[in-house]
């Protein structure tokens, strides 16, 4: 299962959405703030910092593969080499 922690708003998020759709990918979204940093649902906020330690968006997590990642760029090319 692929878990995206973003923010509606952020384009780098919207980037990882594209690639996602792209590819058929089905994933779960998280909106645990926006980009400019309103907080819209705490527990969320609280599981993307456990899972990854770091407050930023887009955060991937792949739970079969065992792998989390940060910056779109990143989660992209993961996408690419892993989904396509």
């Amino acid at each position: 299962m692929l878990e995206l922690y973003q923010a509606e708003d952020c384009p780098y998020s919207g980037n990882v959405r594209e690639k996602l759709m792209e590819l058929g990918v089905s994933y779960v979204i998280h909106n645990p703030r926006t980009s400019g940093g309103d907080l819209r649902n705490q527990q969320t906020l609280d599981e993307m910092e456990n899972i990854g330690g770091e407050d930023q968006i887009p955060f991937l997590v792949d739970h079969r593969r065992g792998v989390e990642i940060y910056e779109s760029d990143d989660i992209i090319e993961y996408l690419g080499k892993h989904y396509d």
